[in-house]
């Protein structure tokens, strides 16, 4: 049923955050002047996609549409680290292309069974002030808080593994010949759109050898302007290797038998004339009614032209579909396999920062120091004197006065906002 068929979703993930940092003072007896002993907060959990090949649609996600890891438990004295967070696996088809909803940048490919893709990574942990101790600072009243997990919307579009695509006008008998050749049971009627969804089914042949067929539901003229069904599901048989045309040779025109043929060849050059031009043959079905076996030649001799192979097939009946089968893989073998789609890198942005003036504000943008400020604890005037140092080593302060800052103006730096103080001089 239609209902139980989802091949586009757009789904809210979210990384756990890290555990915050402890400040804490050994306190034992006979030590009076304990060290530092505050332990580090535990990272946050990250989310991750898991392809599972016992699965052929998003069905499974659709009873909630926003999913979090576990965040981190903070450090505690004595020097404890907190808990890291649980990760947690969304399992989704095999086939499963991922993209990020706003931007619709693609950050992955899930093809083969147990593949993963991080799409949230949970935050790290804040430092204890045990960490901060050094033979100058003994005693720091410092710790980092934990960091927010990355987080947002991401769209997961299906895209069937399967190497064989059956497509055909309704009717023509696509699910009873994917039912006859792989032993599936699609939904099989006398009336149009019997299939709403895309079907899969595994053909086992001699030596152990076998093949993954997609009966694709039926597309009728004007499909790829979203007449009948549309398009909708054309793009599941984008990584077939080979396509199988599915002709109802009982509505075969004398006039013109390759109508069919033509119909179906031109809404896959409107959707994507790569389509077009890939490897197929034709299948006749219904060879078993009367007349038929006339216009199959017609057909047949129509095709020739086109150097295009055809074989008569009845798959009410059995009869040529055994030897149809054998055809359609022994031209598999002979096609190359396509190689998985691979994400591109992603270049981390890491040490840079830009300033830009916003109205009477500056506001610096870069991940290191957009991450210092959000994990320094504000509370602590020791960890603000620490950010602050850190700050200048980064050469901030140096590029905002060139870009013109005065003592009293506002910088911003993520959700933090202080006022600059220009302390030359200064003893």
């Amino acid at each position: 049923m239609e209902g139980n068929f989802k091949d586009e979703i757009n789904i809210y993930v979210e990384g756990g955050r890290g555990g915050d940092g402890c400040v804490s003072f050994r306190r034992e007896k006979f030590m009076p002047r304990g060290g530092p002993d505050g332990g580090d907060g535990g990272h946050g959990g990250s989310v991750y996609l898991r392809a599972d090949e016992g699965l052929f649609s998003f069905v499974n996600l659709t009873q909630k549409s926003h999913y979090w890891a576990e965040r981190g438990t903070h450090g505690k004295g004595a020097s404890k680290t907190g808990k890291n967070g649980e990760d947690i696996y969304l399992d989704v088809p095999c086939g499963t292309m991922v993209y990020e909803k706003e931007s619709g940048e693609f950050l992955g490919d899930l093809i083969s069974h147990g593949d993963t893709l991080l799409v949230a990574k949970g935050g790290s942990g804040g430092r204890g002030n045990a960490s901060y101790a050094t033979s100058r600072r003994q005693a720091p009243r410092i710790r980092q808080l934990g960091e927010k997990g990355h987080s947002g919307w991401i769209s997961l579009e299906l895209k069937m593994i399967a190497e064989v695509g059956l497509i055909g006008f309704p009717n023509a008998g696509k699910s009873s010949l994917l039912a006859r050749i792989s032993g599936a049971r699609p939904k099989v009627a006398d009336y149009p759109f019997t299939t709403l969804t895309p079907n899969l089914g595994v053909a086992d042949l001699e030596n152990f050898k076998r093949m993954v067929v997609a009966d694709i539901p039926g597309i009728i003229e004007g499909a790829h302007m979203g007449i009948g069904l549309g398009d909708k599901f054309l793009r599941h048989i984008e990584r077939t290797r080979l396509l199988v045309f599915v002709i109802d040779l009982s509505a075969v025109s004398e006039d013109d038998p390759a109508y069919q043929y033509n119909a179906l060849l031109s809404e896959l050059e409107n959707y994507n004339p790569e389509l077009a031009g890939r490897p197929h043959i034709v299948i006749g079905n219904k060879i078993d009614l009367p007349g038929t076996e006339d216009k199959f030649s017609l057909l047949e001799k129509e095709l020739k032209k086109k150097k295009v192979k055809i074989y008569p097939v009845s798959c009410l009946t059995g009869k040529g579909v055994e030897k149809a089968g054998k055809e359609i893989f022994k031209l598999l073998e002979k096609i190359p396999v396509k190689e998985a789609v691979t994400p591109p890198v992603k270049v981390k942005e890491s040490g840079g920062f830009r300033i830009k003036k916003e109205g009477d504000a500056f506001r610096v943008r870069g991940k290191d120091i957009e991450r210092l400020v959000a994990m320094t604890d504000k509370s602590l005037e020791e960890a603000v004197m620490l950010m602050q140092q850190q700050i200048g080593r980064m050469g901030i302060e140096k590029k905002l006065k060139e870009e013109g800052i005065r003592e009293g103006d506002r910088v911003i730096i993520g959700d933090y906002e202080l006022f600059y103080e220009d302390e030359e001089g200064e003893e």
